[in-house]
């Protein structure tokens, strides 16, 4: 069973968080090219909350969280703006672990839900399918612009 440090502005210090943050890097370990921002620099948002499950003391997968506020939603609700395991630790129900963490941080943070945006599909069928089968809905596309 993975074990899991949950890593947040407030926590860094105590918890040495940033080590294992930064250690586990998402552009890293997707193999993608690095980012001018750290993530440290990333998380340091009062908003967001990042859950880092570990295997035998090495990082194995994460989910990021964001908290967001809509009159649609009736008010606070988390959004998963990463959720990453490592292509070796895949299938090893590790990412629905990550889910169960966050949703047990939204119900504390008093979030009405959880949205996550799907890859594109059909490419991603089997991210999409994974969230489907963990409980979410599809409520439609998610747009982006850059600025």
């Amino acid at each position: 069973m993975p074990s899991y440090l949950l890593d947040g502005p407030t926590h860094w210090t105590q918890r040495r968080s940033p080590v294992s943050f930064t250690r586990y890097s998402m552009n890293s370990l997707a193999g993608k090219r690095p980012r001018p921002t750290s993530s440290a620099t990333v998380l340091a948002n009062a908003g967001a909350v990042a859950v880092i499950a570990s295997e035998g003391g090495e990082p194995a997968g994460i989910i990021v969280l964001n908290e967001c506020t809509a009159i649609y939603a009736g008010g606070k609700f988390g959004q998963i703006s990463e959720l990453y395991v490592r292509p070796e630790m895949r299938s090893k129900g590790i990412a629905p672990c990550l889910l169960e963490v966050a949703l047990q941080e939204g119900r504390a943070r008093g979030w009405k839900r959880l949205e996550v945006g799907a890859p594109a599909q059909p490419k991603c069928k089997r991210t999409l399918d994974f969230y489907l089968r963990d409980g979410f809905e599809e409520v439609g596309p998610r747009l982006r612009r850059t600025i």
